[in-house]
């Protein structure tokens, strides 16, 4: 499956990526090519650019361009999914870098392969470092389902640090069917800070319980998170959404700012300027304040201000997303283009206006979208934007 910056990177081929991959940095004109062709080799499939990854993942070169390279490579060797890469992902959790230990172990959640014992105890070494790599060996002991026999993990759950806290909880429910553990990671989803929002809303897809759905689905975060960790939690092992899911399901990926868990969050004044740097903010619940601010215009202002926003901000992301979304939420029928135009958007960091631009279709009732609905919702690779356009293109016909 494609990831979502592969199109920045796909004019490098992959030759061109094998050859730049090991080639010392000082034999290059930008060493930083190295992590680029390290990114380029994740997306490929052939065994001579795996072996190349796993070559750039066992140097362990002191050299500051290597190192970034290195980390690379591991991410790869997690999305390439190959069993071999394991002992060079094992190997790297005893490096002195941490964000090189930490794309070990993701990359090692990502293989899917439970560990045997040497090869836990490996990955337990690891957690004696710094809180992001425990964090992440805490998180691949709970995506493979491997219990830890020696009670580490068990004990992290008091943590002073609630990321490092809360993927043990979330180890606690998934693996030890500690039903507990879903409280206080529900509670941290109103945390003032945005990062342990964000920290909540993983730990809870990772434990993948259900009871958890209605109060994920209004924390103000960015939508793709929560919408990731809500179909872990309401996907069965089989691939078939709960159907008593539907309706939260829906909900989340409507994304109507005014149902969302916005207290404590500054209020946007409902002013063109407020609600442009509100869109802009990097926290994601300000610009769900934002958004709502716009709501609450009269309809001549939304108008106006959409159009403003489309002509100053339309290539960000995050604002092509909540116009495409609010356009819909608004009925707003004069900027149905809009709507159009984002159903139509290719790129994948376009994805989740897509979305926007599925369920604004249906509140639009733009059947002429019906075909395109359908066809992406047998083809699209990402879950949430399938099932999108699967339900809006049947509550269309």
């Amino acid at each position: 499956m494609s990831e979502r910056f592969d199109t920045l990177f796909a004019g490098m081929s992959e030759e061109t990526a094998m050859e730049t991959l090991l080639k010392p940095p000082a034999e290059l004109k930008n060493p930083g090519l190295k992590y680029l062709a390290a990114t380029r080799l994740g997306a490929c499939q052939s065994p001579e650019s795996l072996q190349r990854l796993l070559a750039a993942g066992a140097n362990d070169s002191d050299d500051l361009y290597e190192r970034i390279t290195r980390r690379k490579a591991l991410e790869a060797l997690g999305r390439r999914k190959d069993g071999s890469a394991l002992p060079v992902l094992l190997a790297a959790l005893q490096a002195d870098d941490e964000p090189t230990v930490v794309n070990a172990a993701d990359a090692i959640a990502r293989l899917g392969t439970p560990l045997n014992k040497e090869e836990k105890t490996a990955l337990l070494q690891a957690l004696q470092g710094p809180d992001n790599q425990r964090r992440a060996v805490l998180q691949a002991f709970c995506r493979l389902g491997m219990n830890d026999a020696s009670g580490q993990i068990d004990r992290c759950r008091n943590d002073s640090n609630p990321l490092v806290a809360g993927a043990a909880h979330a180890y606690a429910v998934r693996v030890l069917g500690d039903q507990q553990g879903l409280h206080p990671l529900v509670e941290q989803l109103r945390d003032d800070n945005p990062g342990r929002r964000r920290a909540a809303v993983i730990d809870l897809g990772d434990a993948g319980r259900i009871e958890a759905l209605a109060a994920l689905i209004r924390c103000p975060v960015s939508m793709p998170l929560r919408a990731k960790s809500a179909f872990q939690m309401a996907t069965s092992q089989a691939g078939a959404v709960d159907p008593d899911a539907t309706d939260l399901l829906k909900e989340l990926l409507e994304d109507d700012p005014r149902q969302l868990n916005l207290d404590g969050i500054p209020e946007t004044a409902a002013e063109p300027e407020a609600i442009k740097e509100g869109l802009q903010h990097r926290d994601e619940a300000r610009q769900y304040a934002a958004a709502k601010a716009l709501m609450a215009m009269p309809r001549a202002a939304q108008l106006d201000q959409i159009d403003a926003l489309r002509s100053s901000l339309g290539s960000d992301y995050g604002v092509h997303y909540l116009l495409a979304s609010c356009t819909g939420l608004l009925e707003l029928h004069e900027r149905s283009d809009l709507v159009r135009d984002a159903l139509a958007e290719t790129a994948p960091q376009y994805a989740k206006s897509r979305i926007a631009g599925a369920w604004s279709c249906l509140r639009l009732q733009l059947r002429d979208q019906t075909s395109l609905l359908e066809e992406v919702g047998r083809s699209h690779p990402w879950q949430p934007l399938q099932w999108s356009c699967r339900e809006v293109a049947l509550l269309l016909s």
